[in-house]
């Protein structure tokens, strides 16, 4: 008597996967990596906002520091040009209007890269917050008349605030929306 101790298979069946089990889970896979990468997406423009939305914040601190320095604030309400910039961030500004050198501002690389061809030199928005490689400068308003509020529509017309009730706003438009700023206010 003989005894075999393996089980019984049929000599047709092989214990491979089939195709048609290979391209269901190949299907399945490209669903789920299809409905992620909106969401990752999603993400990396929320990140990009917070990003731009806390070097306004940043742009917001260093003008109220030199308010808190000098007891008035820099003349450049509007944009953050490039004579804003060496104002603010360096210590070689001495017989400008920072006779200190004191830098108030510490300013990343990746926001002081703009395009001099389209005016945006300065304090700048990073590439990749804007459609393409576009970069567009920070909206900077003062309250240099002590009123308690500022208005950001003298500056920018698609925004739709008015009346902020801060000394210092700092915002660039979403885009997103133009109606809505990215910044120190909502």
């Amino acid at each position: 008597m003989f005894l075999n101790a393996l089980p019984h298979m049929p000599k047709g069946k092989n214990p491979g996967f089939t195709l048609v089990e290979l391209l269901v889970v190949i299907s399945i896979i490209g669903l789920l990596a299809g409905l992620g990468f909106p969401a990752v997406n999603a993400a990396i423009r929320a990140g990009r906002k917070a990003e731009v939305a806390a070097m306004a914040e940043s742009v917001k601190t260093a003008v109220t520091a030199y308010y808190a320095e000098y007891s008035f604030y820099p003349s450049n309400t509007g944009k953050t040009d490039r004579n804003f910039l060496t104002l603010i961030s360096t210590t070689n500004n001495t017989t400008g209007g920072n006779p200190r050198g004191i830098a108030f501002l510490e300013v990343p690389p990746k926001f002081t890269n703009g395009v001099a061809s389209q005016g945006d030199l300065g304090l700048v928005t990073p590439k990749g917050f804007l459609k393409g490689n576009k970069m567009s400068n920070f909206f900077l308003l003062i309250d240099t008349g002590g009123v308690g509020f500022v208005n950001p529509k003298t500056l920018t017309t698609t925004v739709t605030n008015t009346n902020v009730p801060a000394a210092v706003a700092v915002w660039v438009v979403d885009p997103a929306d133009t109606k809505k700023a990215v910044g120190t206010f909502r």
